[in-house]
């Protein structure tokens, strides 16, 4: 009997990329896709999965509680792996309320359904559901911010500065309230910016992108010195698929690409990359498209992770440098404005 995987918000970014690559490594999962399809969603990221046997979409929302349970028993649901939160740190700044809803009610509600459907009771699993895990995806930002040295850790103390790493944080600590309260199997990965195909225009990388192709400003916060550990999209999702099935329960997993970058680094590669692959009509470089803009409030200067617990305990390596993401990136991006350009 095939067992069903629940993943959550897998018609995001780094889910609707995690979902196809899941979907065909394990095809006796059966694999429910549950999002709500808020802006950030796109079903045309999963066109790929359509016709998959081990493949279901539902559309939903993690704050109502009872729809959540009654999906759980309905689907006799046998893991989760939880990417579905609110993430954009600008969006929380301006309407932090369902930060905290989705990312700490809807978390909440996940765990509770969870926590009902494997165990009789603390530290007491029903037969069957032994292997039953809770996989739990968040952010190097519960962490706070770096000075121009150090990484991120696993024991790092929790500092998070914005209403979204707020939010995030506390989702972390049901996680491991629930594993240490109840003896629920749950693991955690805290991952550092991802990057690649699929990401919201609303994101740096493929807002630039954008921007650049249409001959708009290309805006930088501050004089983009802010520096970000970039990790490639689908090493996160090999990494994700490690720790659900060989992680030690009530574990941590930071997850980075060792690709630190600063901002102008960013979008200075991006540019030099569209004057090779799509030169403007103009002649021009498309770096004369940059401009500086103020600073996001309470913008953290740094980010690192340091990954080699995940690399040491479960023999994680990224596949792809910055160097060779950025450029698949900036490929998938161009494919699909020129395919925008011809139904246009």
């Amino acid at each position: 009997m095939s067992q069903t995987i629940l993943i959550t918000g897998g018609a995001g970014f780094i889910g609707s990329n995690f979902v196809p690559y899941f979907c065909k490594k394990y095809p006796n999962y059966h694999i429910i896709n549950l999002d709500k399809l808020t802006y950030a969603g796109n079903l045309q990221n999963l066109k790929e999965c359509e016709n998959l046997p081990n493949y279901s979409f539902i559309q939903g929302d993690i704050c109502d509680k009872d729809f959540i349970e009654n999906l759980f028993i309905q689907h006799d649901i046998r893991g989760v792996i939880h990417f579905a939160a609110e993430s954009h740190v600008d969006n929380s700044i301006s309407g932090p309320r369902p930060f905290i809803e989705t990312n700490i009610v809807g978390t909440f509600n996940l765990l509770e359904a969870a926590r009902k459907l494997w165990m009789t009771a603390p530290n007491q699993v029903k037969s069957g559901y032994e292997n039953c895990r809770f996989h739990h995806i968040s952010t190097d930002e519960v962490y706070g911010a770096l000075g121009a040295e150090g990484f991120f850790k696993e024991t790092t103390p929790y500092a998070p500065n914005s209403p979204y790493s707020a939010s995030k944080a506390s989702s972390d600590f049901l996680v491991r309230a629930y594993f240490h309260t109840f003896g629920l199997n749950v693991t955690t990965s805290n991952c550092s910016n991802n990057y690649g195909p699929k990401q919201h225009e609303e994101k740096l990388i493929p807002k630039i992108i954008s921007n650049a192709l249409n001959g708009k400003n290309l805006p930088i916060y501050g004089k983009g010195e802010n520096v970000r550990d970039w990790l490639f999209v689908l090493d996160h999702c090999k990494a994700i698929d490690l720790i659900f099935h060989n992680g030690k329960s009530g574990e941590t997993y930071n997850v980075g690409g060792h690709n630190e970058r600063n901002n102008i680094e960013i979008v200075n590669r991006i540019c030099a990359i569209l004057d090779e692959k799509a030169p403007r009509d103009d002649g021009r470089k498309y770096a004369e498209q940059i401009v500086f803009v103020q600073d996001r409030a309470g913008h953290d200067f740094r980010y690192a992770i340091d990954a080699s617990k995940l690399i040491q305990e479960l023999g994680w390596k990224p596949d792809e440098t910055f160097d060779t993401g950025i450029v698949k990136t900036v490929d998938w991006y161009l494919a699909k404005h020129n395919m925008l350009k011809k139904t246009a």
